[in-house]
């Protein structure tokens, strides 16, 4: 159980206790619907969010603005941002934020599938919605350069505290911080 994110040795041991105490039949279940989940669950094939289907609900609803693109390091934060109800466009997960330390570049995220959307679909705007961490400034420093030939760039505001994450912020901060988002200078 110490293997899930967030769980110390102490809930890791109340888990199992709890576990143990369940019926046989109880703790069959509860595996099964994890197997099922990870079989079932992948990645939306137009922005890498999770999802059931080929497609996920946010990049199929017609009612999106399929104008802007808010780029995000992963799922969480899409599930963060979507929890204001206030951003009404379109997602692009990167799949992780440049990390040399950890051997991650540009390469092992989904920037060629981003730059491909934003210059085939004409994107008005792109809002870097990433943790302001040392990692996250340097892939919204990179995405900016990249991206700023193509499309009007833009970050969300720092209503963030430095080294947070996105999906621990209060729906009002996150809000906050989308009202307030400007658009890069290089």
């Amino acid at each position: 159980m110490q293997l899930l994110p967030g769980v110390g040795p102490k809930t890791a041991q109340r888990l199992a206790l709890h576990l143990i105490k369940r019926s046989e039949k109880e703790v069959q279940s509860l595996a099964q619907a994890l197997i099922d989940a990870k079989k079932q669950v992948g990645l939306c094939k137009v922005c890498f969010h999770l999802s059931a289907e080929p497609v996920c609900s946010i990049c199929s609803n017609q009612n999106r603005d399929r104008d802007t693109i808010c780029v995000v390091a992963d799922s969480r934060d899409v599930i963060a941002l979507e929890k204001t109800r206030e951003y009404k466009g379109q997602y692009h997960v990167l799949g992780g934020v440049i990390s040399p330390m950890d051997g991650i570049g540009p390469e092992q995220l989904h920037i060629e599938a981003l730059v491909r959307r934003v210059t085939k679909n004409q994107v008005k705007e792109v809002i870097l919605a990433i943790n302001p961490s040392v990692e996250g400034e340097t892939t919204t420093l990179y995405l900016g350069g990249l991206l700023k030939p193509f499309t009007k760039v833009t970050r969300i505001a720092f209503g963030l505290p430095m080294g947070g994450d996105l999906e621990y912020a209060d729906e009002v901060t996150l809000a906050r911080a989308l009202e307030g988002r400007r658009e890069l200078d290089f």
